[in-house]
């Protein structure tokens, strides 16, 4: 019974590891525990968009008031919670997300996916049409700062116009690798891990503000 406990510790221990990898490379160094890093890739994940709707999915910028209007207003139509809603919802959200020195102001007459109806006097979600390839990224580095965390991640795109596979490219659209398409996505972040030097990196630069996290500053590395 006893080697059988510690068959399964060892099992667990290997479990945790394996996450770890997956999410990054590095970070460790800084006592940074499984739900840090789960907690920054889901804050991450809200605010990376798409390239072919906002021009870049993560654009750089030195203060959240100056990040382009486009990505900005995406971020939050992807991340309103219904359909239809109010300008005071929409308001909050951004709060939400950017936190309280996000001093932008969303337009009354709505923007390109959020649309204004003047008839029941709300706002509604709208989508637009995306590629074959989606922007994704990995988490790379993660150092802990006074005020939160500096992450460094890689950029890169899954491809899915292929049937039997997914190619893996870089933001110059070449083709680093290619794995099956029901493969793992761990099989695709090995991939990227393996050519790191060819795909692009940015910094972000990220505040802890109560139990949340918002996004300060983004640059190229």
């Amino acid at each position: 019974m006893k080697k059988m406990f510690i068959i399964i510790a060892i099992l667990a221990t290997i479990f945790v590891g394996m996450i770890i990898y997956k999410k990054t490379a590095v970070g460790a160094k800084d006592n940074i525990n499984i739900q840090e890093i789960e907690k920054i890739e889901e804050y991450i994940s809200k605010i990376y968009m798409w390239q072919e709707v906002t021009n870049e999915a993560l654009p750089v910028f030195e203060d959240i008031n100056q990040a382009p209007e486009i990505w900005v207003w995406e971020v939050i139509n992807q991340n309103l919670e219904n359909y239809e809603i109010t300008y005071e919802e929409i308001e909050q959200t951004a709060k939400n997300i950017f936190g309280q020195e996000f001093t932008k102001t969303f337009p009354k007459e709505g923007s390109e996916t959020i649309k204004y109806n003047e008839e029941i006097q709300m706002y509604y979600t709208t989508g637009m049409g995306l590629d074959e390839d989606s922007d994704t990224f990995l988490l790379n580095d993660i150092k802990k700062t006074k005020e939160g965390y500096e992450v460094e991640i890689v950029e890169y795109l899954e491809n899915y116009s292929e049937e039997q596979s997914v190619i893996i490219k870089n933001l110059d659209n070449e083709e680093i690798g290619r794995v099956g398409i029901n493969d793992s996505e761990t099989k695709m972040q090995e991939i990227v891990k393996a050519n790191i030097d060819r795909f692009s990196k940015k910094k972000i630069y990220l505040k802890s503000e109560k139990d949340t996290l918002i996004v300060q500053k983004v640059e190229n590395k």
